[in-house]
């Protein structure tokens, strides 16, 4: 077992290299000179990466949900896939509706997951696969997170919004939107947020680096930030992002969460996943989002 100090220099050097474009040969050299050697290495970095092969909290046959791969137009030569995930059953009356929105890895099975999870709690939930046009999300992290930084953000950002409309139209659904992203996908929540005007109810991003302060006089959407405390990076613009956002006389809620790491919210992360944050903010989302989207 790595101890802590350890731990948070390879998550430290972890994130260089998933969200900075360090090179992977350069990170496990680093990673090896630290844990003393390849072995040990493999062993942390099992910790600190997200296991593909964890288990759903929620399971993918579970009768009380119906989930579904689905196909919609966002523009007149674009097409997106993705997940699509409501209770089962006639519901009593129209249900909200959420988008999430994906980590740098893709639409993986622990986002797939975290849509089954908000069919739960009462809401249809789509999670666009935002790789769609380059075939897919791949199994292979490496080259999805590749994938995803080849993006076109502005275009990225446009499908999103467009998927907002397109959700809003959905015959089971109560008319009212509302996003949820992590990482890669928080960033592109805060995004939508400024693009979608008045179409998007509420937005949640997760440790999403947030965009330039200026733009936050083009948000509409109630917002609800969470932020990790361990999370220089991110928080480094999440700061500025919040105080604009009061400037601005946007709703909003914001919380950071001590002494945890990016990525908290991810249960197939051991090292980085912690219980008690991620009950707390996903209780705090629910809520949220059944107060804007009722």
């Amino acid at each position: 077992m790595a101890d802590d100090s350890l731990r948070q220099r390879a998550i430290a050097l972890y994130d260089r290299f998933t969200h900075e474009g360090m090179d992977r040969r350069a990170f496990f050299s680093e990673l090896s000179r630290m844990a003393g050697g390849a072995a040990a290495a493999n062993l942390l970095l099992a910790g600190i990466a997200a296991d593909p092969a964890a288990a759903a909290i929620t399971a993918p046959g579970d009768p009380r949900i119906i989930a579904k791969r689905v196909r919609w137009k966002v523009a007149a030569s674009r097409m997106l896939t993705g997940y699509r995930a409501m209770p089962s059953g006639t519901p009593a009356a129209p249900l909200p509706l959420v988008m999430v929105i994906h980590e740098n890895r893709g639409l993986n099975p622990h986002i797939e997951d975290i849509a089954r999870r908000f069919a739960l709690a009462g809401f249809i939930a789509l999670a666009p696969d935002f790789l769609s046009a380059r075939g897919g999300t791949p199994k292979d992290e490496d080259k999805a997170r590749g994938l995803i930084s080849q993006l076109d953000l502005d275009r990225t950002t446009a499908d999103a919004v467009a998927t907002v409309a397109m959700l809003a139209k959905d015959p089971a659904g109560n008319g009212k939107v509302g996003a949820v992203g992590f990482c890669w996908g928080g960033a592109l929540t805060d995004r939508v947020a400024i693009a979608a005007g008045d179409s998007l109810r509420a937005a949640v991003p997760y440790y999403g680096p947030a965009p330039d302060p200026t733009e936050a006089v083009k948000v509409k959407a109630a917002m609800m930030l969470h932020f990790a405390g361990l999370d220089d990076r991110v928080n480094a613009t999440g700061r500025p992002w919040v105080e604009a956002l009061r400037a601005a006389h946007v709703r909003y809620e914001s919380y950071l969460y001590p002494n945890v790491n990016h990525a908290f919210n991810n249960d197939t992360a051991a090292d980085r996943y912690n219980a008690d944050a991620a009950k707390l903010a996903w209780d705090r989302t629910i809520r949220f989002l059944k107060t804007q989207l009722a």
